[in-house]
């Protein structure tokens, strides 16, 4: 019992056009024709047909099915390949449906950073067309500590700035900034690299500031700026403030150390420069 080529393809799932393909690429053996010209296929080249199918359906490239089908030296490595690519696909379908679970049930907006979810459903939409600037130059590490922030539950003052009115009054703004300056001071002591632009970004710090420069100008209004530039200001005088407490504690540790070598006879002649922090 022999088909005709369309049979043989029927069997095997395929098509007629598909069958040809593969006598082209050398994959499958041509059968014998009949008297009237017309091929014949038997049972292996059904089975042939089909492993050929079967290796496909799994992802094998057409170039690699007679090293796979031989089983040759090169069988094994072509499929750890295969499966490596497969496991990084699965992830990557996974964190797509992660996404889209939070569309679906949270609310979140399309646009945010990936795993952002409910933490940012909920914000302004200048705030989470914010995180989405940010998340164009900012590292994961970066992205990660941001949306650990909106994951926690949001305080007053949070929402206070986020729906600060533009004509808001001055001593409105620098409470807010005072309030501000001490959660952000926290946040820097537990992540000491969001100090650090460059260390924070993906990109070079020219364009990564200018990102976040238009961001925050092109997002919040000119109250919330100016909370920000007090904000800013405090932050500089906190520095300021323990660079002077640091200096004075230096100062005083060296002028015992030096009493104490001159007192044994061991002081360098220059003694030590007055002023230095180490």
């Amino acid at each position: 019992m022999t088909w005709s080529t369309r049979q043989v393809a029927e069997l095997a799932g395929t098509t007629l056009k598909t069958v040809r393909h593969y006598h082209r690429l050398g994959l499958l053996e041509e059968p014998e024709r009949s008297p009237s010209g017309y091929k014949r296929y038997d049972v292996r080249h059904l089975v042939r047909l089909m492993g050929i199918r079967r290796l496909t359906d799994l992802g094998v490239p057409l170039s690699d099915i007679p090293s796979v089908a031989a089983a040759d030296g090169r069988s094994t490595e072509i499929l750890r390949a295969l499966d490596d690519e497969l496991a990084a696909n699965i992830e990557r379908q996974q964190r797509m449906r992660r996404q889209l679970a939070a569309v679906l049930e949270d609310g979140a907006s399309l646009d945010l950073p990936a795993d952002f979810g409910a933490a940012a459903a909920s914000l302004p939409r200048a705030q989470q067309d914010l995180l989405v600037a940010y998340s164009s130059v900012f590292t994961p590490t970066a992205m990660s500590v941001i949306r650990d922030q909106y994951a926690r539950p949001r305080d007053g003052i949070a929402e206070e700035f986020e729906q600060l009115a533009a004509d808001a009054p001055e001593d409105e703004r620098r409470r807010l900034a005072g309030h501000l300056a001490a959660e952000v001071r926290a946040q820097r002591a537990d992540h000491s690299f969001i100090t650090d632009l460059d260390a924070a970004s993906r990109r070079n710090g020219a364009l990564t500031r200018s990102v976040v420069t238009q961001a925050l100008v092109e997002f919040y209004n000119g109250a919330q700026l100016d909370v920000l530039r007090h904000l800013h200001a405090l932050l500089e005088q906190h520095e300021a403030d323990q660079a002077d407490q640091a200096s004075t504690a230096d100062l005083e540790v060296e002028g015992d150390e030096r009493g104490e070598l001159y007192r044994s006879g061991d002081a360098h002649p220059q003694g030590v420069t007055p002023g230095a922090t180490g």
